[in-house]
């Protein structure tokens, strides 16, 4: 199971990789479609999607010519339920923890390097 959750927070800690799960929420897409809104080479789409299948995140079947792309959550299930375990924990609430961070910045003297 270790291993199995490596994985999957491995791959949500990539950017690129939550945005591509977030419009697979949506609906399954081919690879293209999943590429288009990205600035960055089909080849490197490629890759972050390997690493979303290795995760178990997502599942990639052909359908004629297209590769598809379809959301799997039970990965995410299991990596809820252990995240769970550290429930005693009060939710960071982070756009207060922001506001406060530009509060103090503002408040603070001007300090010079």
């Amino acid at each position: 199971m270790a291993r199995d959750l490596d994985a999957v927070f491995h791959a949500l800690a990539d950017p690129t990789r939550r945005a591509i799960l977030a419009m697979l929420l949506e609906d399954d897409m081919s690879v293209t479609d999943v590429a288009g809104p990205f600035p960055l080479s089909l080849a490197a789409i490629s890759k972050h999607l390997g690493i979303l299948t290795r995760a178990r995140l997502i599942a990639q079947e052909r359908r004629g010519r297209l590769v598809w792309c379809k959301l799997e959550p039970d990965a995410l299930r299991a990596a809820s339920v252990w995240m769970q375990g550290f429930g005693q924990f009060d939710p960071v609430n982070l756009d207060a923890y922001e506001r406060f961070l530009v509060s103090e910045r503002l408040s603070a003297p001007y300090e010079e390097e």
